[in-house]
C-alpha cells in the first residue's frame, strides 16, 4: 500500500508541476473597441517633472457652460496615515494629474524579515501596494475615473489626464475639475481608521445641463498592484472580479473567472472582458500572491452602476530600457478597468456614488471582515484538483494550522503536526489496507510457481496465457483489494489541497521555522551562491536549499524500505520509481520551504512506520478465507451473466418448442 501511495503521490505531483511549466498558454483574446488606454495625444514620451507625459494642448472652441475648476501646474500631495505598524497605516502620493493615487505604502508590512525597529519605521522598507510605472510614455496611477465615448462630449480634455483641484480634507482628499461644459465632477479618498478600506466618493454636479441621460465611465482600482514575490509558481498579479448569482445565497459566490499574465509575454498588449456569470458585479479589481486592490459598491445604487469589468496588460518602460534584448516581454502588469454607468443629476444637483476599496493583505480574516464576497478572490488562488474545488479542503487545513500555531506559535511546528494528524486520522484505513494487500502479496507469492509455469508453457502465445491467467485468478480469487487504493484517493485532496494552500497562505509569508529558515513561503536559503546560469526545469540557483535534498534523500530511503513485489512488471516499475524522487526534488528546489517540510515530516513518519511501528504490531498477513470486497463484486457480476444466460437460453428453447 505505501508503495501505490507514494507511486500515486510522487505521480500526481509531477503530472500537476509539469502541468504549471507547460500547459499551452490561452490564444490572444480581441481588444474591445470600447477599452479605454489612452494614448499621448502628441506622441511625446520625454515627461515632464513628475514623469508624467506632457498632454498637446487642447483647443476647443466650444462655449463656455457653468463655472471651470482646475490648477494650472501639475503637483503631488503625501499623506501619512496612521501609526506605522498598526492595521491601517498608509503613506500615500497623490497628484492633482487626473486625481490619481500615484503609490500606496503599507506601513506594517515589510520587504524583508529581521528588520530593526529603526529600520521597520523607514518607507523604503515598507511594502509598496500600488506603484505607476510608465507605461508606453505615459503615467499610470490608481483610481483614475475616465470617459467612455456616451460621456466624452461633456469633457474639453480627458479627465484622467486634466489638472484637478485638489486639496486635503479630514482623513482624507479631495479632487474636483470643471472645464466649462456644464458638469462637475468631484472624487474624494477617505481612509478608514484601523481598516485596510479606503472610502471612493465619485460624484457628478450638474450646473447647466438640461434632460436626464446616462454617463458611461471606467475606474482603475489599482494601477498597478506589482508581483509580491518571486514563486514562479505563482503569476501574479492577476486580475479578477466576481458577482452575486441571481439567487441570493448568504457567503455563496459563484467563483470569478480570473485572467492571468502568461508566463511567457508575447509581446503584444492583450486585453478583454472578464465574464461574470451572475446577475451583479460584486467587486472586481486585482491582487498579487499575498495582496489586493478590490474595489465594491458601498450602497444599492453604488452597485447597481457597476456594469462590467475588463482587464487590460500594461507595458513596463524601465524593464524595457534595463533590458532592451527583451523589451517584448515588458507586459508585466494587468489592471482592471471598473464599467460605470451614472445618471445625470438634475440641473443643480449632485449626484453621489461610494465605493469601498480593499487595500491591504490577503489575510482572510482581513478580507472577509471587510466583504465576505471577497472569499472567491481566495478560492481561486487555492483552486481545483480533478475538476472539484479544493477550497474545502484548503480551508479545513488552514484551520487546522492556526489551531496548532496557537499552540505552538510557530508556523512551521504547526505544519509538521498537521502532517502528523492527517496520518493519526488515516492510519486506521491505512492499517487496513497494507494488511490486505499483504495478504494479497503472500498469496500471489504462493502462486507464483504456477503463473510462471503458464508464461513459460505459453510463450508464444499471449492471449491463451492471459486466459489461463485469469481462469487462475478467478478460481483461487487472487483479485486486488479495493481497500488497497481508498488512502491514495483520501489523501490525494489533501496534498493537493496542501500544496495550494502553502504556495497562497498570507500566514507563512514571513513566517520563521528554525535555524536558517526565516520565511517559509519561500525556499529555505541555506547559503548564498548566486549561480545565474538559467537551468531546466529549475531556473536560476541564487541559494542552496537544504530541505529539497533532504526530501529526496528521504524519499529513496522510503522507497528502499518497500517490500520487492514478486511481479517482475511491479518490481521493474519500482526501480523506475527511485528516480521520481530526484525529478520531483528538481522540479521543488525553488518552491516554498513550508512544502518541503511537509514532505519531509510525511517520509519521517513513514519511515518510522516501516522501521518501528510495524515491528511492534506486525501485519498479520496470514491470507483470509473470506473473500475480498472486489472478488465478492466480480463473484455476484459472473452469477449475474450466468443467469442472464441461462434466461436467454431458455427463452431460445420455449421458442423451439412453439
Amino acid at each position: 500500500m505505501e508503495k501505490r501511495l507514494l507511486t500515486a503521490l510522487l505521480l500526481s505531483g509531477l503530472v500537476l508541476l509539469t502541468w504549471q511549466f507547460f500547459a499551452p498558454k490561452p490564444p490572444p483574446q480581441p481588444t474591445p473597441p470600447a477599452i479605454d488606454a489612452p494614448a499621448d495625444p502628441a506622441g511625446n514620451a520625454a515627461g515632464n517633472a513628475a514623469g508624467q507625459a506632457t498632454p498637446a494642448p487642447v483647443v476647443d472652441d466650444r462655449p463656455v457652460v457653468g463655472e471651470r475648476v482646475g490648477e494650472e501646474s501639475e503637483r503631488t500631495l503625501e499623506l501619512s496615515i496612521g501609526k506605522p505598524g498598526e492595521v491601517g497605516s498608509y503613506r500615500a502620493t497623490f497628484s492633482n494629474r487626473g486625481a490619481r493615487l500615484v503609490e500606496l505604502k503599507l506601513a506594517n508590512f515589510y520587504d524583508q524579515v529581521k528588520l530593526t525597529d529603526a529600520e521597520k519605521l523607514d518607507p523604503q522598507h515598507w511594502v509598496t501596494l500600488f506603484t505607476s510605472p510608465q507605461s508606453l510614455g505615459l503615467a499610470t496611477g490608481s483610481l483614475a475615473w475616465r470617459s467612455e465615448p456616451s460621456s466624452r462630449d461633456l469633457e474639453r480634455e480627458p479627465i484622467d489626464r486634466a489638472l484637478w483641484r485638489m486639496r486635503e480634507i479630514e482623513g482624507g482628499i479631495e479632487f474636483d475639475l470643471a472645464q466649462g461644459t456644464g458638469v462637475r465632477w468631484i472624487k474624494r479618498v477617505r481612509f478608514n481608521p484601523a481598516s485596510y478600506r479606503l472610502d471612493v466618493e465619485l460624484a457628478i454636479e450638474n450646473q447647466a445641463l438640461e434632460g436626464a441621460r446616462r454617463l458611461g465611465y471606467q475606474l482603475t482600482p489599482a494601477e498597478c498592484l506589482p508581483p509580491s514575490s518571486d514563486d514562479r509558481f505563482y503569476v501574479d498579479p492577476q486580475a479578477i472580479a466576481g458577482g452575486r448569482p441571481a439567487e441570493d445565497l448568504p457567503r455563496r459566490l459563484k467563483l470569478p473567472e480570473t485572467h492571468t499574465v502568461p508566463r511567457e509575454d508575447t509581446g503584444k498588449e492583450r486585453s478583454g472582458t472578464i465574464e461574470v456569470p451572475a446577475a451583479e458585479l460584486s467587486f472586481a479589481g486585482v491582487h498579487n500572491h499575498y495582496f489586493a486592490g478590490l474595489l465594491r459598491g458601498a450602497t444599492p445604487m453604488s452597485v447597481a452602476a457597476m456594469t462590467g469589468a475588463r482587464w487590460r496588460r500594461l507595458h513596463d518602460d524601465a524593464f524595457a530600457r534595463r533590458d532592451p534584448e527583451h523589451a517584448g516581454s515588458a507586459w508585466k502588469f494587468v489592471v482592471t478597468d471598473v464599467t460605470l454607468e451614472f445618471d445625470l443629476p438634475a440641473k443643480g444637483e449632485t449626484k453621489s456614488y461610494p465605493f469601498a476599496l480593499y487595500a491591504g493583505p490577503k489575510d482572510p480574516k482581513a478580507m472577509y471582515a471587510d466583504h465576505a464576497d471577497y472569499e472567491a478572490v481566495i478560492d481561486a488562488d487555492i483552486g481545483s484538483f480533478c475538476g472539484l474545488s479544493l477550497s474545502g479542503v484548503g480551508a479545513l487545513l488552514v484551520a487546522v494550522l492556526r489551531f496548532f500555531h496557537g499552540i505552538v506559535g510557530n508556523w512551521g511546528v504547526a505544519i509538521i503536526l498537521l502532517t502528523l494528524c492527517v496520518r493519526l486520522v488515516l492510519y486506521p484505513v491505512n492499517r487496513k489496507s497494507q494488511t490486505e494487500m499483504a495478504r494479497f502479496q503472500k498469496k500471489m507469492k504462493r502462486f507464483q510457481p504456477e503463473i510462471d509455469a503458464i508464461k513459460k508453457k505459453h510463450a508464444d502465445d499471449p492471449a491463451k496465457q492471459r486466459k489461463l491467467q485469469q481462469e487462475l485468478y478467478a478460481r483461487e480469487r487472487l483479485t486486488p483489494p479495493l481497500g488497497g487504493c481508498l488512502p491514495m484517493f483520501i489523501q490525494m485532496p489533501v496534498f493537493f489541497g496542501l500544496f495550494a494552500v502553502l504556495r497562497t497562505a498570507f500566514e507563512l509569508r514571513h513566517a520563521p521555522f528554525a535555524l536558517w529558515i526565516e520565511d517559509l513561503s519561500k525556499p529555505d536559503a541555506m547559503l548564498d551562491i548566486n549561480f545565474d546560469t538559467h537551468l531546466p526545469l529549475i531556473g536560476v540557483i541564487p541559494h542552496f536549499n537544504l530541505l529539497p535534498i533532504l526530501m529526496i534523500v528521504l524519499w529513496i530511503w522510503q522507497q528502499k524500505l518497500m517490500p520487492v513485489p514478486t511481479d517482475e512488471q511491479a518490481a521493474r516499475m519500482q526501480k523506475m520509481m527511485m528516480w521520481m524522487p530526484a525529478l520531483m526534488g528538481v522540479f521543488l528546489y525553488n518552491y516554498a520551504a513550508g512544502l518541503s517540510l511537509y514532505m519531509i515530516t510525511q517520509s519521517i513518519f513513514g519511515i518510522l512506520e516501516s522501521t518501528v511501528v510495524k515491528k511492534i504490531w506486525p501485519i498479520d498477513d496470514t491470507p483470509s478465507d473470506k473473500p475480498g470486497l472486489m472478488a465478492r463484486l466480480m463473484a455476484r457480476a459472473e452469477a449475474a451473466q450466468k443467469a442472464a444466460n441461462a434466461s436467454s437460453s431458455n427463452k431460445g428453447k420455449g421458442g423451439k418448442k412453439k
